[in-house]
């Protein structure tokens, strides 16, 4: 920690709580690919606070379920059942039915609710900031849900600490993009209850004690000010609830305000300013967009050190928390072995079980079964697969013709799956010019499935897909990453087959030969304004042309360098490829047949 951090923890909130549980991210695996939203937001803020010195790890609070009894006191009966059924929430975060399980969603939901009221208590006790990594849910009603909003946190929060005793004024600051209509509907009749909210769009929300400014595309300075006068306007609160809205900044697909990062982070500075000394229970609302962590993890900043400072532009808290569990893992329980020096090898073993018996296959020599099913349940991967509905996972290694093969399985409805399958091998590589050799983790194939999952209008088929995906691709590259390392390679490569496959890689992973990452990038330049799935279907139809020719897909090597690449790359061959130009044409061409998915 710098001495600029520790005297920011002196001067602000040393003690910060935080609220959060792995449950957190919900299961609901095309949330990521077709809506845009990063379904680990609340974990990457949480590491992120972590990781900058701005809480202790002992501050990350862990919620309990909220109670339906505790629900029942804003929500009807008609609808808290309407919420244990998979239509029902299907429709409220706008998903396929298949793709929600509802006791697995709502214990997501109930445990954010859980935490939104355990920080109104912490926070009327400490008379300071709380905050909740999940919550604001503002667009459910007492009989109503939408919006990624089946209950209503804040109002049920309040209702129970009035149960309790609380009599004081509360204040709602919505700075949510989009607009309080649940929130408004549910504190009705809670004549010490006052919202005040800054929309992008009009949704007609009006009430007594409702304050509503519409701004569309509003700017930093536009939303600054009008926040300055509704503080003005903010009755002296005993208790405030602040959604401190990811979906304000600027490009989010679903909000419509215009924000940079650094007013996202002035905004909760001058709110946590005006509320100092007050009970207060801050929380995320909506975020739409890759970078919504970082605006969350920048209200932790805010609220614990009062820092403007942005969050480091390389900052990548899932590799640093893959990173820190490998260091940790301990090496016999990878590769199965008891001991650092083994009485008896695994070679005396196979002598002693007489001919014809070997030992159990290790992938890549390395990894017993035994032992990535360690690691996978220590980077925490297992939960989130077991909370699609799979039980009876476990891995399975054997060796194959192209290399070694790893297969997650796990059992649904009786039946046995594949959910993750990969081949891999340890292959050298020589430079452009000759250069090295190195060797890297080579990935034949990975392939990350759902089979329980349907392919719908909503989310269609890619090429080179049988079934959805995991939603999981971050966190196997990460493994992948901490092989290589672990075997002291110099990184990890494949060849993707489809450009979606190259596209969704392309920040961690380029193309060896310098004249294919070269047209790769004039492809997304000249054809990125396409949606991706129109992009990669053109694509793998032969229906691009490159400077009026016929093109087709180059899947070539692309490789994901531990530090730096050992060879130079051809800058000069990289912009000469890039001075062709592509085009959308009518063609028939020939589908590369798929190896990684």
């Amino acid at each position: 920690m710098s001495v600029r951090t520790a005297l920011a923890r002196l001067l602000h909130d040393p003690e910060l709580p935080v609220w959060f549980a792995p449950e957190f991210r919900l299961p609901i695996t095309s949330l990521e690919g077709d809506r845009g939203v990063e379904p680990r937001r609340a974990e990457l803020a949480a590491w992120a606070l972590v990781d900058l010195g701005a809480i202790r790890p002992h501050q990350l609070r862990i919620p309990r379920r909220i109670r339906y009894r505790e629900l029942c006191r804003v929500h009807t009966p008609e609808h808290l059942e309407g919420l244990t059924r998979p239509e029902v929430l299907a429709r409220i975060f706008a998903a396929p039915e298949w793709d929600v399980p509802v006791d697995e969603v709502m214990r997501t939901v109930r445990l954010a609710t859980g935490a939104t009221l355990a920080a109104t208590h912490e926070a009327l006790d400490r008379k300071g900031p709380a905050l909740n990594l999940l919550g604001g849910f503002h667009h459910a009603g007492p009989a109503f849900g939408g919006g990624m909003c089946p209950v209503n946190d804040i109002a049920v929060a309040l209702a129970a600490v009035r149960a309790q005793g609380f009599d004081g004024q509360c204040v709602v600051l919505d700075l949510d993009a989009h607009a309080p209509d649940g929130t408004a509907a549910c504190l009705e009749k809670d004549p010490k209850a006052w919202i005040g909210s800054i929309s992008g769009a009009d949704w007609g929300v009006q009430g007594e004690r409702v304050v509503e400014r519409v701004l569309p595309g509003g700017t930093d300075e536009e939303v600054l000010t009008v926040l300055d006068q509704l503080l003005e306007q903010m009755p002296a609160p005993a208790l405030a609830f602040v959604i401190a809205g990811g979906d304000v900044l600027a490009g989010d697909r679903l909000g419509k305000l215009g924000m940079s990062p650094d007013g996202v982070r002035r905004r909760d500075l001058a709110v946590a300013r005006a509320l100092r000394g007050c009970a207060s229970v801050w929380l995320p609302g909506g975020g739409y967009g890759p970078t919504a962590w970082m605006l969350l993890a920048g209200t932790g900043l805010a609220l614990a050190l009062g820092s403007r400072r942005p969050l480091p532009a390389d900052l990548d808290p899932l590799a640093r928390r893959f990173a820190s569990i490998a260091s940790s893992l301990d090496p016999r329980r990878l590769n199965g072995s008891q001991s650092e020096e083994p009485w008896i090898t695994e070679a005396d073993l196979g002598r002693l079980a007489g001919p014809g018996r070997t030992s159990p296959p290790k992938l890549l020599g390395h990894y017993s079964a035994e032992g990535i099913e360690y690691a996978l349940y220590s980077f925490g991967l297992l939960g989130p697969v077991a909370r699609l509905g799979y039980e009876d996972l476990r891995v399975e290694v054997a060796t194959v013709a192209l290399g070694d093969r790893m297969r997650l399985l796990g059992t649904a409805a009786g039946v046995e799956h594949v959910l993750v399958e990969g081949v891999y091998e340890r292959q050298e590589l020589r430079g452009p010019q000759g250069q090295g050799p190195v060797e890297i983790l080579f990935v034949h194939w990975l392939t990350l499935r759902h089979p329980r999952g349907s392919f719908a209008p909503e989310r269609p088929q890619l090429p080179g897909q049988d079934v959805p995906g995991l939603g999981m691709a971050r966190e196997a590259s990460q493994m992948l990453s901490r092989m290589a390392a672990r075997m002291e390679l110099a990184g990890v490569g494949h060849r993707p087959s489809w450009y979606h496959i190259a596209f969704a890689t392309r920040e961690q992973f380029r193309f060896v030969d310098p004249g294919v990452q070269g047209r790769f990038l004039a492809l997304m330049r000249d054809l990125g304004h396409l949606p991706l799935l129109e992009l990669t279907h053109a694509v793998a139809e032969g229906e691009i042309a490159r400077d009026g020719e016929p093109w087709r897909w180059e899947p070539e090597l692309m490789v994901a360098w531990r530090g730096a690449a050992p060879w130079p790359e051809d800058a000069e061959a990289v912009k000469a490829a890039m001075a062709g130009r592509f085009e959308r044409a009518a063609g028939v061409g020939q589908s590369p047949e798929g190896d990684v998915r």
